[in-house]
């Protein structure tokens, strides 16, 4: 595919983004982006894939299964992993723009496939717990690629990418552990583990004096009146217009005074 080709078809390829229903334009896009170090960037995805907290001793051989078994589909796969820079919360939007572009320009048997690595947190909203997505590397996107001309122009040229990670005419991959440690799997919680969750006594006592921090009466002090390690929760007095008033939180909801 000659340069003219690659030119012509990018131009054709801005279509409207998928989220804003506004074409992207590549020239909006500098070279590099402001502040952006490539050698920083390479030591911070390195630091993410080696993150996390070590899995409980019983746990340890699920976990190394699973890894193991993500690290075998991993060297079964072809071409290489690379770490492509975009603009923070336009990750989604760069890996639609350039899974369009491979699409128009022909390039599926050189650009193989895009992930913006996320994990699970748990947070708590309106007194519930519950499990969301989070970015693992803001402002990054992974694509597994033969690395060509060609290729290297339609990632770098699709709009929202400022560039690759490393050096900009040779890009180096990443290792597979280094991968792995962004893309496999999290391993289940195990049974026993959930039900220690579940008993674990917290810090908490009897006429202790705390601070709800989330709901209708964050802000508020209140009084522990009861503690139940079974359900995690506990009941406290909270003053309200004046009166006291039993009210129950997730031992997540308060915080020591």
């Amino acid at each position: 595919m000659s340069e003219t080709q690659l030119d012509s078809a990018a131009t054709d390829a801005r279509q409207p983004d998928a989220e804003t229903g506004e074409a992207d334009e590549v020239s909006d896009y500098s070279e590099e982006a402001d502040g952006f170090d490539a050698a920083d960037a390479s030591d911070e995805v390195a630091e993410s894939a080696e993150d996390g907290a070590e899995p409980a001793e019983d746990d340890a051989d699920s976990a190394d299964s699973v890894h193991e078994e993500f690290m075998r589909e991993l060297r079964m796969m072809p071409g290489d992993w690379y770490v492509v820079h975009s603009y923070a919360g336009y990750e989604n939007r760069v890996k639609t723009n350039l899974e369009s572009r491979i699409q128009s320009l022909n390039m599926e048997d050189y650009i193989f496939q895009i992930e913006v690595p996320v994990h699970q947190v748990t947070e708590i909203k309106g007194g519930k717990r519950q499990q969301v997505s989070e970015k693992v590397l803001p402002g990054y996107i992974l694509v597994r690629m033969d690395l060509t001309d060609e290729s290297w122009a339609v990632v770098r040229n699709t709009p929202g990418v400022t560039g690759f990670v490393g050096l900009s005419s040779r890009p180096s991959p990443l290792q597979l552990n280094e991968v792995a440690g962004l893309l496999a799997p999290e391993p289940e919680a195990s049974a026993k583990q959930a039900e220690a969750a579940r008993t674990v006594t917290p810090d908490f006592e009897v006429g202790e004096s705390v601070t709800v921090m989330d709901g209708p009466f964050a802000t508020l002090p209140a009084t522990v009146i009861e503690i139940n390690p079974d359900t995690q929760k506990l009941k406290v007095l909270v003053s309200i217009f004046g009166r006291e008033t039993p009210v129950e939180l997730s031992f997540d909801q308060v915080t020591k005074i």
